[in-house]
């Protein structure tokens, strides 16, 4: 399968396929209108993996700057359930990654519930470290777990 996976940039046309990944993903999925004004501010950095042409999973991020340092951030990453532990969440992380270090970012950014346990392990394994917490992030309350990956030059 690995082979037959590509990565490119998100288009317009992606929306629908990217908003059914992300409603059965999440307990509070992001809406179509969201990912496609996402897409608008974020195009450069929003990218989906196709299988056989069609839309398996998605990562979509931005460039902050700090004034001091710029650095990614990913806001959403999701795979849809029969590609899970495939390697496609990895292959979008690092063309992420890829794209962030080109825009001469430091480092990178996320937010992960503290109750996904699997998506924090996910991350801790390809280089992020968990630095701080975020109290009542999310919409239902829960805390949010700051992690970041350093770029090293």
């Amino acid at each position: 399968m690995g082979e037959e996976v590509m990565i490119r940039r998100a288009r317009p046309e992606d929306i629908s396929a990217i908003a059914d990944i992300e409603a059965v993903s999440f307990p509070d999925p992001w809406s179509a209108g969201i990912l496609a004004e996402t897409l608008t501010y974020f195009q450069k950095t929003f990218f989906v993996a196709t299988y056989r042409g069609s839309v398996i999973g998605f990562i979509a991020g931005g460039l902050e700057d700090t004034g001091e340092e710029i650095y990614g951030h990913i806001c959403n990453l999701a795979v849809a359930d029969p590609f899970r532990k495939k390697g496609v969440g990895r292959m979008l992380v690092l063309r992420e990654e890829q794209q962030f270090a080109i825009d001469l970012a430091s480092g990178v950014q996320l937010e992960v519930r503290l109750s996904n346990y699997p998506a924090r392990q996910f991350y801790r394994k390809i280089g992020y470290r968990e630095v701080f917490h975020i109290d009542r992030y999310y919409t239902n309350g829960e805390d949010a777990v700051v992690m970041m990956k350093w770029f090293r030059f």
